[in-house]
């Protein structure tokens, strides 16, 4: 005999499908391939703490970024062309991949070849700029962010809100609103803070990438591992 759910379980299970299906429709909204080069509303600059992947890829971890002699801490993920609502990736454009120059000369903020040539296969063909100005932009993105000292000088591993990592940031940084930036985390660490900018690498809102942030009542921060 079959057995019919109904009652308390049978709402839960309908709660249950509707979650899954507004998380797919979600999902749709995001990235959209294929967008046109250069058209998009502004940019979001990912900051990732170093530590955090290198701990967590051991041994499987990019050499050049997690074995370096003077230990990174916030290296350049990407800068992403956004829409006030989703994001292109992996756009049309008649511009070559990034010469070995271009590569070279970003290392430094961004450890990995393979990064490099990722992040400028999704997110730089969508920037409307050939490869050599998209990571000159990065670079000015990058330089325009102070880290907070503590981030700079930290030793020891310790533990602090995802808002205490904003609030350091804003802090820093005059003019970076609270509404222009969000910390994500993973499994408990801190992954990476995002911020907004727009294409003139002014600060701005971006009430969706803010929403996105790390929902934890803290997060731990470890130091670069010595070699």
């Amino acid at each position: 005999m079959t057995r019919r759910f109904s009652g308390p379980l049978e709402q839960r299970l309908a709660r249950l499908v509707l979650a899954v299906l507004l998380l797919v429709g979600s999902a749709a909204q995001g990235a959209q391939a294929g967008g046109s080069s250069g058209d998009f509303d502004y940019y979001v600059l990912a900051l990732s703490w170093s530590p955090t992947y290198c701990a967590r890829q051991g041994r499987n971890a990019e050499p050049l970024q997690c074995q370096a002699s003077k230990p990174h801490r916030f290296i350049v993920h990407g800068l992403w062309p956004q829409y006030e609502r989703g994001w292109p990736d992996f756009c049309r454009t008649r511009n070559d991949r990034p010469s070995r120059h271009t590569v070279s000369e970003i290392l430094d903020i961004m450890p990995s070849r393979g990064l490099v040539s990722h992040q400028w296969r999704k997110h730089g063909t969508c920037s409307g700029l050939d490869p050599e100005a998209y990571f000159d932009t990065i670079r000015a993105a990058y330089d325009k962010i102070r880290i907070p000292a503590a981030f700079r000088t930290l030793e020891r591993t310790g533990r602090i809100a995802p808002d205490g990592v904003e609030k350091a940031f804003r802090l820093a940084n005059p003019g970076l609103g609270d509404a222009a930036m969000a910390v994500t985390c993973s499994k408990g660490a801190l992954q990476e803070v995002k911020i907004c900018l727009t294409k003139d690498l002014e600060f701005r809102s971006c009430r969706a990438v803010d929403r996105s942030g790390c929902r934890a009542s803290k997060i731990s921060v470890s130091p670069p591992l010595r070699r």
